[in-house]
């Protein structure tokens, strides 16, 4: 199969590095020179695409591709891979498939209640409405083009190299609490098994949430994380006192309990991390936190 990746960040990298390891084809975008050199030399066929420069190969990779992977994020003006390249894509002789990462934050906040993909999205900040417009521009694009179309709704990212053990060594770990508050996360390994199982079972048009099984209330994450490294969690702060970011405020102005039923029934997708327990204690294992 040849796969093309727009936007080879964390969960895009390590489902483009999982499809060339099974023999694949992976063709996939960065933002700079120097990157692509970098992940060209890895076995990856890197390709510059950003708002100042566009590889002209891109275009024959496309034409090429049997699926695409948008990893890239959308923008005010719209989603920059359809502005650039819809009219290749829709052109694309071989391909069967078209994938969109995009995230649980198109629901808005709920105030901790569950929901599911027949949740209305209410987008309560300017990213998660550029993520709603860019699904909605992809998902007509695929019934006006008549190629299959997946969204994949991501709760919060966590793998190898990008959690709260990380953190902890880092000495950047925070336990902020405000009551009630929860949030679903996904393990990048189990972000590819749900990738890799639309492949194999495509539905056009099909909207997933990629999450794990249990919502839960994020100190009792980092404290969690703390005790597998056998230190003490950091003292816990309110999230008036918490000195928040503008972004790490807009997280905890959303509560919902998001569900993952059509994960795993429709697609079959049996998760290697169901919960974070499981998942930190295997990057524990493999050397993720403080020595």
């Amino acid at each position: 199969m040849k796969l093309f990746v727009f936007g080879l960040g964390y969960s895009g990298r390590y489902i483009a590095e999982r499809h060339l390891a099974n023999g694949h084809s992976v063709t996939g975008t960065v933002r700079s020179r120097d990157k692509a050199e970098v992940l060209s030399s890895s076995g990856l066929i890197a390709r510059v695409f950003s708002p100042d420069e566009s590889d002209g190969e891109i275009e024959a990779d496309l034409q090429a591709a049997e699926a695409v992977l948008i990893s890239a994020p959308p923008a005010a003006d719209g989603d920059p891979v359809l502005i650039a390249f819809a009219q290749h894509i829709a052109a694309a002789p071989n391909l069967r498939w078209i994938g969109y990462l995009s995230t649980v934050g198109v629901y808005g906040n709920h105030d901790g209640a569950w929901v599911d993909e027949d949740t209305s999205v209410n987008p309560g900040n300017a990213r998660s409405r550029y993520r709603a417009n860019a699904e909605q521009a992809w998902l007509s694009f695929g019934a006006a083009n008549d190629v299959a179309v997946h969204i994949f709704r991501l709760a919060g990212i966590y793998g190898p190299g990008q959690n709260q053990l990380v953190q902890l060594a880092k000495e950047t770990a925070r336990r902020v609490i405000k009551p009630g508050q929860v949030f679903n996360r996904i393990h990048v390994e189990d972000i590819a098994r749900a990738v890799d199982a639309s492949l194999d079972r495509p539905y056009a048009g099909r909207i997933y949430n990629v999450t794990d099984n249990e919502p839960a209330p994020p100190q009792d994450v980092v404290t969690f994380a703390a005790n597998l490294c056998g230190c003490e969690p950091p003292r816990e702060l309110d999230i008036e006192n918490a000195g928040l970011t503008e972004m790490g405020r807009s997280f905890f102005a959303e509560n919902k309990r998001v569900r993952n039923l059509r994960l795993r029934d429709e697609l079959g997708v049996t998760l290697a991390y169901p919960t974070y327990r499981e998942g930190l204690t295997a990057l524990r294992a493999a050397g993720d936190g403080p020595n």
